[in-house]
């Protein structure tokens, strides 16, 4: 699957932490991927985050292409155990972005679950269009 990300101009930049079995499940579900890249649809949100090796972006479902955060600067070799947490930036290009933290550091490691119960998963993705049912 090949998605084009655009960003508006950075509006804010803060560090951050997120929890080390996040992050651990997140990198092991990465590199299961034969594409380099992972995507997590975030249903509770309608957001799609895709992780490659440098950044986890998020998008909304109603800006499609559009980054509204990009966490950014992982760095897990500061850490000093696997269950410490990995330090990071996030990065904000909309300006609604900061108030949506809480929200997707709390929905993200559940939609990571989500996709880990799903198995293994390699291969090409097909996006199957529908034909809209006709209104009366």
């Amino acid at each position: 699957m090949e998605i084009t990300c655009y960003r508006n101009p950075e509006i804010a930049r803060e560090p951050r932490s997120l929890p080390a079995a996040t992050y651990n499940l997140a990198h092991t579900l990465l590199s299961r991927t034969s594409s380099g890249c992972l995507f997590i649809p975030i249903r509770a949100m309608q957001y799609l985050a895709i992780l490659d090796a440098e950044e986890l972006v998020f998008l909304d479902g109603e800006r499609k292409c559009w980054i509204d955060i990009a966490w950014r600067n992982f760095r897990p070799q500061q850490r000093n155990s696997l269950d410490d947490p990995v330090a990071y930036e996030a990065v904000y290009y909309q300006p609604s972005a900061a108030g949506l933290m809480a929200r997707l550091q709390a929905e993200l490691p559940r939609a990571l679950n989500d996709l880990a119960a799903k198995g293994r998963f390699d291969g090409i993705a097909r996006v199957i269009k529908f034909t809209a049912p006709e209104r009366d």
